[in-house]
């Protein structure tokens, strides 16, 4: 089936309307979520509701609440009550959200946006004993957790993804800009695509020249990286590489083309995820092309039941931040299911390593031993569908973790 026929079909399933979607969230003919069983649960959700991240915090709790939504509010035949705290935009406040859910006896922990507050509770979480499972920031750098885990990616995996192929598009003696701002999440990306360009590593020509790292603020203004960009295309580069998100991307998209670059531009998908591609012009990032560990366009049965109720509650597509959380209560619920009629945290946690194969709207994924997804990557183009802009899926890239 063609790329625009699947995104049709995704269209025509989300239009059905209610009855559709109780049909194809029933588990046996008519029948829909079976009805609670065990004691009621509590859930702590981390996620910014406010600063320059709310937009991706957003998203996380919409992708939590829609799992719940089409499973009768319940997780392992639990009833569910879900706590959100604000994560903020730093470390500190991370910290106070996860204190104050802690203090309240949840079950279990998820969310959490930002690369610096998860390194920051880390240790909280393990001294805790309650497992996190984090559906978004996952650093490289956070390793041997026993409490900790992710439902989203380890932050090299999009440069990892995307290297060899940008290493076949360039040829030699092609030169690539690197900018991102200057944050922990920045530099694994970073590190992941130096490492798989080429074998010839960090050492290939064509990615030499130093990073022009930016400010890393989350809320960037009209000019906020225009020396920035005048410094990368003084290199006279043959594509730029660059890493940002929510708001900072929409500011680079902009300011990027205004300066004159009309190039391809390749990037973790973060750049265009969310409400991004609804704030630019199809002019600014029609050449853009991303690499992502999933697609609103995927066509496999979880996906058009996730995506189509998505956008029949949301009035838009998914992103790869809802899917996530989407998971992380999707292995909840197996998780406590598993660990019966009145569960602790820590036999959750025991069982989390036991629920094996995830039927996830991104494809097929498993737990690896850093208990992070080994999954499927994809490659993404920012066109134009029908009155959108979107970001078509165009072919695998790799399966990492």
């Amino acid at each position: 089936m063609s790329q625009m026929n699947r995104r049709r079909a995704l269209q025509l399933l989300a239009a059905l309307g209610t009855t559709g979607l109780t049909a194809a969230c029933a588990t046996d003919g008519d029948e829909g979520p079976a009805a609670p069983t065990g004691k009621p649960v509590k859930i702590g959700l981390i996620a910014p509701q406010t600063g320059g991240f709310k937009a991706i915090g957003d998203e996380i709790v919409n992708g939590f609440q829609l799992y719940l939504t089409l499973n009768g509010q319940q997780l392992g035949g639990h009833p569910v009550t879900v706590v959100t705290a604000d994560e903020g935009e730093t470390a500190k406040t991370g910290q106070a959200a996860v204190d104050s859910l802690l203090k309240q006896g949840v079950l279990a922990l998820t969310g959490v946006v930002n690369s610096a507050v998860m390194v920051g509770i880390r240790d909280t979480v393990e001294k805790a004993r309650v497992p996190l499972i984090g559906s978004n920031a996952s650093p490289k750098s956070l390793q041997s957790v026993v409490y900790i885990w992710r439902t989203s990616y380890v932050l090299d995996e999009p440069g990892r993804a995307i290297g060899p192929y940008m290493a076949q598009r360039l040829p030699a003696g092609s030169r690539v800009a690197i900018v991102a701002p200057d944050n922990l999440g920045s530099r694994d990306v970073i590190q992941g695509l130096q490492a798989q360009f080429s074998t010839a590593g960090s050492s290939d020509p064509r990615i030499a020249d130093p990073v022009i790292w930016t400010d890393a603020t989350s809320t960037p203004g009209g000019t906020a990286y225009t020396a920035d960009i005048r410094t990368a295309l003084a290199r006279q580069p043959d594509a730029i590489f660059c890493h940002f998100a929510g708001p900072a991307a929409v500011q680079f998209i902009k300011q990027l083309y205004r300066e004159g670059w009309t190039g391809p531009v390749y990037a973790p998908g973060f750049l265009t995820e969310g409400t991004v591609l609804d704030e630019v012009q199809e002019v600014e990032a029609r050449n853009i092309v991303t690499s992502l560990n999933y697609s609103a366009d995927l066509n496999n049965t979880a996906n058009r039941t996730f995506a189509s109720a998505y956008r029949k509650t949301h009035g838009a597509s998914p992103t790869t931040y809802a899917m996530a959380s989407y998971d992380a209560a999707q292995v909840l619920d197996k998780a406590i299911r598993l660990a019966g009629g009145d569960p602790t945290p820590q036999q959750v946690n025991l069982a989390l390593g036991k629920i094996g194969q995830i039927d996830s709207p991104r494809g097929a994924w498993q737990f690896n031993q850093p208990r992070t997804p080994q999954q499927k990557w994809y490659l993404r183009k920012v066109q134009r569908d029908g009155q959108v802009l979107s970001n078509v899926l165009i072919n695998e890239l790799a399966t990492l973790g």
